[in-house]
């Protein structure tokens, strides 16, 4: 599967008639134009200058097909040699357009094939979208998980209560959890498909109607809703990355927080906030891990922050957030 980013390497190419130097395509190279312009003018760069920059950009699009091209037909060239190949008609390409990005419909062309961009596009079981906000994995998620509890209400006479909730456990719950920290930011409405299959599978637990009231159900199973589920892997993770066993790149998006002089703060296991960047939104940053991390890691207990293992770790947060969701 092939993913562009927009925070790949681009170059501005200029048209035939334009008079600039053909290497000041490289002073370009993976800047957003209206972050760039805007730059310039807090700079003091104004009037004709300004102007002049911005009638180069206007119009300008970014050109990364060829790279990926190349890349791709590099990949193809090492699995021919190791007797593999590369199978283009499953290959997908995706662009994630930044923050007043256009949209760009990309396509490449490798080995004679024709690899078209597309709106989403799967990668081990999750279906990416364009904008990031995974509905399209929702809803598959949501169609998948509806498809299971049926088959299950058929044959649910048959079994006792503890078999049903063995069987909706490892068919439905399973699905619900699988890589559901990249959900993590996401609006209530966003995830209420996966709540309400999750209140439906509780149901079904108990063979009871649509119509029950489905937290005293939660309590007894022991089931934490899909919002906090989602939180309780994202802490998960956060933990791994504060203690150095999770990958380098997640272990850089967070930082312990330090005081200036010696305070009790300083050994309670917080996390230094993430600082709202210049050019970016407080809505836009409230879904990245650097800053949804240190919000909630900050809010669990001193036991949790501090806990020496992932088992005492989980120990603490479980009941940590099954009070604050089912009281």
């Amino acid at each position: 599967m092939a993913l562009l980013k927009s925070s790949v390497t681009f170059n501005v190419a200029p048209s035939e008639d334009a008079t600039f130097p053909t290497n000041l395509s490289a002073a370009f190279d993976t800047v957003n134009h209206q972050i760039l312009l805007s730059t310039l003018s807090e700079l003091g760069i104004s009037g004709a200058a300004h102007a002049w920059i911005a009638s180069y950009l206007t119009g300008r699009s970014y050109q990364a097909a060829n790279r990926i091209s190349a890349c791709l037909s590099d990949i193809s060239v090492w699995m021919t040699d190791h007797h593999l190949k590369l199978n283009l008609g499953k290959t997908e390409l995706l662009f994630l357009p930044g923050k007043d990005c256009p949209f760009h419909d990309l396509a490449i062309t490798v080995n004679n094939s024709l690899v078209s961009s597309s709106q989403s596009a799967k990668n081990l079981g999750v279906i990416l979208d364009n904008t990031l906000l995974f509905s399209t994995n929702i809803k598959a998620v949501t169609r998948s998980c509806r498809f299971m509890l049926y088959n299950i209400r058929r044959v649910r006479p048959c079994l006792t209560q503890e078999a049903a909730q063995v069987l909706i456990q490892a068919l439905v719950i399973s699905r619900l959890d699988y890589c559901n920290s990249l959900l993590a930011g996401l609006p209530a409405c966003a995830i209420k498909p996966l709540q309400l299959i999750q209140n439906a599978a509780a149901r079904l637990v108990f063979n009871l109607s649509k119509f029950s009231h489905v937290t005293p159900l939660l309590r007894f199973l022991h089931w934490l809703p899909v919002e906090a589920r989602i939180r309780y892997k994202t802490m998960v993770i956060a933990y791994g990355a504060v203690k150095g066993t999770a990958p380098p790149y997640l272990q850089a998006l967070i930082r312990p927080y330090t005081q200036t002089r010696a305070l009790r703060s300083s050994t309670s296991g917080l996390l230094a906030p993430l600082p709202l960047r210049k050019h970016s939104s407080r809505s836009a940053q409230s879904k990245l891990f650097a800053a949804l991390a240190p919000q909630w890691w900050n809010k669990l207990p001193h036991d949790a922050r501090t806990a020496e293992s992932i088992t005492t770790f989980r120990r603490h947060l479980k009941p940590h957030l099954f009070k604050e969701y089912l009281g």
